[in-house]
């Protein structure tokens, strides 16, 4: 399925991404980036907050890192409010990210991951290695809305091809 190799790619483009979508959202102000944009989680700032609550709920589930400050995914979009925390807060779990990805043995990927997911309201157990693609994809599929969104209010972000991250 996927190896470690492939998850040290991903988390290093990951955080690649991460720091050219915030520096592009640093270009706008708090009422810019707070404005409802009728995205799936309103905002491009509640939409990057959503996206870290989602690493870290997922890195909580794969490395028992601390879980997010809120559990459910309704408040994920309000979990941090403040533009410097929510900077600081993404590259923390981005760091975290990277240190897992590269301290990943190869046989962890083919455990399965039992939790209970909010989400579908029941104990939910998935391959470990499906659940990381989901991760990266998760990440993936958000940033596209946070660029969508930036491009609209005037600001665009730095290359996103996987082939222009440096290995």
């Amino acid at each position: 399925m996927i190896t470690p190799d492939y998850i040290c790619i991903m988390a290093r483009y990951n955080v690649w991404q991460n720091r050219s979508i915030l520096d592009a959202a640093d270009a706008l102000n708090d009422g810019t980036r707070q404005l409802d944009r009728a995205a799936f989680f309103g905002s491009i700032h509640g939409t990057l907050s959503h996206l870290l609550w989602g690493d870290q709920i997922w890195m909580h589930r794969f490395s028992g890192s601390p879980q997010p400050a809120v559990s459910a995914i309704q408040a994920s979009s309000s979990m941090i409010c403040d533009w410097s925390e929510l900077k600081r807060q993404r590259a923390a779990t981005d760091d975290i990210i990277v240190n897992w990805a590269e301290n990943l043995d190869a046989a962890w990927l083919a455990n399965d991951i039992t939790w209970l997911s909010g989400a579908a309201q029941r104990e939910v157990t998935k391959p470990a290695g499906f659940l990381v693609m989901h991760f990266f994809n998760h990440q993936t599929h958000h940033r596209g809305q946070v660029h969508a969104m930036l491009t609209a209010a005037g600001v665009v972000p730095g290359d996103t091809d996987l082939f222009y991250l440096k290995v």
